[in-house]
């Protein structure tokens, strides 16, 4: 398991550039809720505590990871913002569903990053029961949120 061993919410804020003149975008899925508010929380928190203004920080809620590249895609052509965050989590069921919505979330952020200049973040967790979405969404292994948020500020000063 990638996270056993270590602690998503932890990083030098010495190593991070400034955020204080960046604008982000953060495109939460509403399908999991309960995860998706702790990964939002996890990235605001991390966001403004690495300087950027709570006004630069815009959200959009979408109904499901499926949905995050539409919601990315359509933030990135109307508002004016350096990173955007796609916020998701996805649970494996009976189902072949788990799959395709994965890959397609997956895909899709992918294909953001490839044809815009606007850095898209994955912040979609794949995991095969609730529990483990709760230990990375602010639980024992810390928050993925944060880390997202920090891989956001990187790149939108990446060359800069």
């Amino acid at each position: 398991m990638a996270t056993a061993n270590k602690n998503l919410s932890v990083y030098n804020k010495a190593d991070i550039p400034n955020a204080k003149d960046l604008r982000f975008g953060i495109v939460v899925a509403e399908w999991n809720d309960q995860i998706t508010e702790g990964l939002y929380t996890g990235a605001l928190e991390a966001l403004l505590d690495c300087g950027a203004k709570e006004e630069h920080i815009l959200r959009w809620d979408v109904p499901g990871s499926f949905e995050l590249t539409f919601g990315c895609k359509k933030m990135i052509s109307t508002q004016k913002v350096d990173a955007v965050i796609a916020i998701g989590s996805v649970i494996r069921g009976e189902t072949q569903h788990f799959d395709f919505v994965c890959s397609a979330a997956a895909q899709g952020v992918k294909d953001l990053n490839v044809q815009t200049d606007v850095p898209v973040i994955f912040c979609v967790l794949t995991d095969n029961n609730l529990q483990q979405a709760i230990d990375r969404s602010g639980g024992k292994h810390g928050n993925k949120g944060t880390e997202a948020a920090i891989a956001a500020i990187k790149m939108a000063t990446l060359g800069g």
